[in-house]
């Protein structure tokens, strides 16, 4: 298997003589300034324009004109008619298209399909300023207005929507986004070794159609390729699943908490490159696909098995009368190419034709720093490892001091504090498998569930250091760390804890337990609650240590598959047993091609192997019900009191009705809703409890937190 060209290693375009931009072109006027008669790319977009590395767009397009391209961007256009996407002129390579950096219909509609009020990627937060499904509908002008310009798709949206894929907003499966759009290519994952390599190639005099090559794209195809075996499952009878043609379960998977470095684990991985050379897999048709619910299941699980690039084998899949062939993955990013990435030069602002509009994500995420990508928790809801994979991509520290030293020197709005140093998650910087060949053969889908595999390295240290350093940069007053945390690794580390409670918590930090009930956890992949006791046990302890008063803020999903009622109960009573208060709850959204969105579908667990007779999955369905699991996390709100005391009382806990310690919500309603204190005459007042955690004040959300989380990802 030969490693690709380094990113920077390609000759470039003929057209680096204009230099670089202070900020990517939006007008005519600025390409006119720039001495530029056309763009070679225009990338059109469902964000604000924001020239920082935090936004997909300005990292694509800076790594472009990096390549000697130029590159114009059309943000946010009128979606209305074609006019808008043709005010850059004709790109003389392609469009690319993407949603931006969040999914268009999570951007848009709560997990109860209420449109939302605002977006965070849009000057002053306005709604409204994207279509839905925005890439298909953006795709489809570019087409109407240069019909014979190639028409790339990418990003978060498009990346999950590669194949026929399970739409939560429209309860139906639908087809790969490349048919619905009709482009002519979609790049998935993060997408810069792909998208260079697609440039230099149709810069170099190639067709769009001859490039069903490249790692990291789909393409729609007549038929399968030549020269390939393809592993065919049998279409079986609607509703059950039966024997399979070419069963791929048949090839068991090495996974490596079976294996250890000094086991054969290099002969495995040749044995696992020759069985895959030329190999594909067939998931079932899309026809198949949207009324079988069973053939879901499966197909969710054979893509989950395929998302390795050092084992991943191609995977095929009809639609009506053509074929949409998903490459294998790109290769990660080499800590120097990741290096090259992050130090392009960015204005690190929104573009000026925004003028004093406050851009609310882009205030969020300007002085924070990403160490790293990818995430190998393997969490069923979350998006991220379908999109950015397990293999965590690390920058240099060198590199990483660099950008802290350059938001102190040229942000105009920094007052001392790096919002965070992270990614996808906090503490997974230089965590990898402690063998290569070990990871090569690997299809695990977590490194961390059921446990922390044997192989996994856990050692905090260069993170350590890395904090270290940074906080000791003069100008610097505080490193705070926002990312996620992993607190079942942490815990391994005592020092990183101790380092981070100490040094690099700004009175809250965030962690998500998400439940807990073994029911639903087992079902999102993540550790059980053991966890978050030792993990809070050692927050407590160095915090007095260091003198201070500091919180958790925990998160918790409510209606995910697996969580019965009773779950539900059982983290309402947790919650106030600690003291927590949740101010914003989130229930579950089926987001395209997650793995807990194929249980939310077919009511199976395709952590397993799919069959009629495999294990099911409780699927908490109805707006009624999600808003009951709801309710439990907000169990203090009087608003929900009528609604919990029904539920408890079918349930057959009526018990935990009334003032005492030990129940739940109190027999008696306010007089007013919001009004916790109008208790009628001769009532006791609702038991408070004695808070553990947050003091009565603290919520356990900030407002607006996490919104972005479940189901999508905080990258492009």
């Amino acid at each position: 298997m030969s490693r690709p060209p380094a990113l920077f290693s390609y000759r470039k375009f003929w057209a680096q003589r204009f230099g670089t931009a202070y900020q990517l072109p939006m007008t005519r006027q600025e390409m006119d300034s720039l001495g530029w008669d056309a763009c070679d790319i225009i990338l059109v977009t469902g964000d604000a324009y924001v020239d920082h590395p935090s936004f997909g767009m300005a990292l694509i397009g800076r790594l472009l004109e990096a390549q000697g391209f130029r590159v114009g961007i059309i943000a946010q256009p009128d979606w209305r008619s074609a006019a808008d996407f043709s005010r850059l002129g004709r790109p003389t390579l392609f469009f690319g298209v993407t949603g931006g950096n969040m999914d268009s219909m999570v951007n848009r509609y709560t997990s109860d399909r209420r449109l939302r009020s605002d977006d965070a990627y849009t000057p002053d937060g306005q709604a409204d300023a994207r279509p839905d499904r925005c890439v298909t509908v953006y795709a489809q002008r570019c087409r109407e207005a240069f019909k014979d310009v190639p028409i790339i798709l990418g990003g978060i949206e498009a990346s999950l929507r590669r194949v026929a894929h399970f739409d939560y907003w429209s309860e139906k499966v639908r087809r790969s986004v490349l048919v619905d759009a009709k482009a002519d290519l979609l790049v998935f994952g993060n997408g810069e070794r792909p998208i260079v390599e697609v440039a230099h190639r149709l810069a170099a005099g190639e067709a769009v159609r001859s490039l069903t090559d490249i790692r990291g794209t789909a393409v729609v195809l007549p038929c399968a390729p030549e020269g390939w075996r393809i592993l065919e499952p049998a279409a079986p009878p609607p509703g059950t699943l039966g024997p399979v043609a070419t069963d791929p379960y048949a090839e068991k998977p090495v996974a490596c908490a079976t294996a250890s470095p000094d086991e054969g684990s290099r002969e495995a991985v040749i044995q696992i490159k020759r069985r895959n050379l030329r190999t594909a897999i067939r998931l079932p048709d899309y026809t198949a696909l949207k009324d079988d619910t069973l053939l879901y299941a499966h197909a969710s699980r054979l893509l989950h098995l395929e998302t390795n690039p050092h084992n991943a084998r191609p995977l095929i899949q009809r639609h009506g009368d053509h074929e949409v062939w998903v490459n294998p993955p790109a290769f990660p990013l080499e800590t120097a190419e990741m290096d090259g990435v992050y130090e392009l030069p960015y204005s690190r602002m929104p573009h000026r034709s925004y003028g004093s509009a406050r851009i609310p994500a882009f205030e969020m995420i300007q002085h924070s720093v990403t160490i790293m990508r990818g995430c190998f928790g393997g969490c069923t809801f979350c998006s991220i490892t379908e999109h950015e994979g397990r293999i965590i991509q690390n920058r240099s520290e060198d590199s990483i001091i660099r950008e802290v030293e350059a938001v102190r020197d040229t942000s105009p709005a920094f007052t001392g504090v790096i919002s965070d140093l992270g990614g996808p998650t906090a503490n997974m910087y230089r965590l990898a498998c402690k063998s290569p060949e070990i990871e090569q053969a690997c299809r695990r889908l977590s490194c961390v569930y059921p446990g922390i595999c044997r192989n996994l390295n856990t050692d905090h240290a260069p993170l350590i250091r890395l904090y270290r350093r940074a906080r000791a940069l003069p100008g610097i007053k505080k490193i705070l760390i926002a990312s996620g945390l992993r607190y079942d690794l942490a815990v391994t580390d005592p020092e990183y804890v101790k380092e981070l409670v100490t040094h690099h918590v700004g009175g809250y930090l965030k962690i998500a337990p998400e439940h807990t009930e073994s029911g639903p956890l087992s079902k999102m992949m993540k550790p059980g609650i053991g966890s978050y006791d030792r993990f809070k046990s050692m927050f407590d302890r160095y915090s007095r240590e260091a003198g201070k008063e500091q919180y958790l803020i925990p998160y918790f999903i409510a209606a995910h598959p697996g969580t019965r009622d009773e779950d539900m109960l059982e983290l309402a009573l947790w919650l106030k047993r600690n003291g927590f208060r949740a101010d914003q709850v989130q229930a579950f959204l089926p987001s395209p091609m997650a793995m807990a969105t194929a249980m939310y579908r077919s009511g199976k667990n395709p952590l397993h192997r799919i069959s009629s007779d495999s294990e099911s999955v409780y699927v908490p369905r109805g707006h009624r019900q999600r808003r009951l699991h709801k309710a439990f996390l907000r169990y203090h709100d009087p608003k929900n009191w009528p609604l919990l005391r029904d539920a408890l009382r079918r349930m057959g806990r009526a018990d935990l009705i009334g003032n005492g310690q030990r129940q739940l919500i109190p027999a008696w309603q306010p007089a007013e809703p919001g009004n916790a204190s109008a208790a009628p005459r001769g009532s006791k007042q609702p038991f408070r409890t004695q808070h553990t955690g947050l003091p009565d004040r603290v919520r356990s959300n900030k407002k607006g937190a996490g919104r972005h989380r479940t189901g999508t990802t905080r990258t492009r």
